[in-house]
């Protein structure tokens, strides 16, 4: 567990818009102020499940920039120096859906320099940081950098409203899928991405650019992926679901966890399936609980 990972991406705070009273018309809405940003959150999960992790991201020298760094303080993470800017910190106001999920209004920036290498074992990014400029060309040069000397795990997790036209984030992510080992994506991630090709056509496409092992999340139907000994498909974790913020990074971290704790997993079959697993359990005691919140270690290693 003292291998070196590197998490670059957006910190923020979600605004979680919610009423006081399920089900009441007649009750107050208010908002909840919540540490979030899908590679904070996956930052947080792999301390949490252990691992040394450094976060180099965007956050200001304000009150909610503070929670930011006292939150991935708390999980055991380390937030880089370079993170610190005097702008404001970036915030992503949620509104949950009846079944949980959320859709998100964001308002950020994102500029990012290129990190030292020197020491890390692997890096994973994406999600806004990915795509949005000026920042994201400096992350994907850094995968090219990283690849062949660390391994390399991506998540797009496609926020269509950012990211500008669909041709364009298509080859951004083509471009730093290129670089990875492992890429996570959603069912939503994939639709938006490759609108023509069926679920497994997307895994086989996305293996093409170079990933040995690509997973598709599919919520409550599970997960599904194309690595060692062919297509694997495992079940998701059967739990009441509060809501679904930080599901996706929560089974991102348990993933990356699973990269650096088993040197068979890009070559077994088993291997890969014992991982899919743990990230399944990882993500359903997540969506348990309000907000993007994972579990730790002992906490997964007590429900498989």
């Amino acid at each position: 567990m003292n291998t070196r990972t590197l998490v670059i991406g957006e910190a923020l705070i979600d605004i979680v818009h919610g009423r006081t009273s399920e089900g009441d018309s007649t009750a107050a809405t208010l908002d909840r102020e919540l540490v979030g940003g899908s590679p904070a959150n996956v930052a947080v999960g792999l301390a949490r499940q252990g691992h040394d992790v450094h976060l180099l991201t965007r956050i200001g020298r304000d009150e909610r920039g503070a929670r930011i760094a006292e939150h991935v303080a708390s999980a055991g993470a380390a937030l880089t120096a370079a993170s610190w800017t005097d702008a404001a910190t970036s915030t992503a106001r949620a509104r949950l859906r009846a079944d949980g999920s959320a859709e998100y209004e964001f308002d950020i920036d994102w500029a990012v320099g290129a990190p030292d290498l020197d020491g890390v074992d692997l890096v994973h990014t994406g999600s806004i940081a990915l795509f949005l400029e000026p920042g994201a060309a400096t992350v994907r040069d850094t995968l090219r950098r990283a690849a062949g000397s660390q391994r390399v795990t991506l998540d797009p997790n496609i926020r269509p409203a950012l990211i500008g036209d669909h041709d364009t984030a298509l080859q951004q992510f083509s471009e730093a899928a290129r670089s990875a080992d492992l890429v996570k994506l959603s069912d939503e991630d994939a639709v938006w991405l490759y609108p023509e090709l069926l679920p497994e056509q997307v895994l086989s496409e996305i293996a093409t650019l170079g990933p040995r092992i690509v997973v598709m999340t599919r919520g409550g139907e599970g997960a599904l992926a194309l690595g060692p000994g062919g297509v694997a498909e495992v079940s998701a974790l059967p739990v009441d679901v509060v809501d679904t913020i930080g599901a996706g990074d929560a089974y991102m971290a348990s993933l990356i966890s699973s990269v650096l704790d088993d040197p068979q997993l890009f070559e077994s079959k088993p291997a890969l399936l014992r991982a899919l697993r743990r990230a399944a359990v990882t993500a359903g005691l997540t969506v348990a609980r309000a907000g993007a919140n994972p579990p730790r270690r002992a906490e997964v290693d007590a429900a498989l």
